[in-house]
């Protein structure tokens, strides 16, 4: 059977561009993960995979840091690390700013409904130290020329 579409190429129609972050191992900081410029974009999805297990307690969060305008939550801060994430899980969050992150082994949600972005960037504010995280984000451009990029 010959395939006429390719998965990526569908990916990009429902989804819009791919972009991917590792956050490298955890620390106790505010760091960018994208950079959003040249205008507005739609983030249509932002889901997280956890390269390196998660073993302390860490309030962790991702927000939009605009560069013209105040920082904004794209979810609540939520402890990632108590019960310890082992490698493999999925992080995921439903696009509303009081949502928590959840996490699961091999399952997680994803945004109900795209978030639109000014340029900036997007960040993660963690306060634990171990563990890593490579987080993926699809957006489509709004106005034209707008992109993302790893950080």
């Amino acid at each position: 059977m010959t395939t006429i579409i390719q998965g990526s190429q569908v990916r990009s129609i429902v989804l819009g561009t791919r972009v991917e972050k590792a956050t490298g191992t955890l620390a106790a900081e505010t760091k960018a993960l994208f950079t959003v410029a040249g205008g507005k974009v739609l983030i249509t999805s932002l889901i997280g995979e956890v390269t390196t297990a998660i073993t302390v307690a860490n309030s962790y969060k991702l927000q939009h840091n605009p560069t013209t305008g105040t920082t904004k939550d794209l979810c609540a801060a939520t402890d990632i690390g108590t019960t310890d994430t082992p490698a493999g899980n999925l992080l995921g969050f439903q696009g509303l700013t009081g949502d928590s992150i959840l996490t699961g082994p091999g399952a997680a949600p994803t945004i109900k409904q795209p978030i639109a972005l000014t340029a900036g960037s997007v960040e993660h504010v963690s306060a634990g130290t171990d563990g890593a995280i490579t987080w993926v984000l699809t957006y489509v451009a709004l106005d034209d020329g707008a992109t993302v990029t790893a950080a």
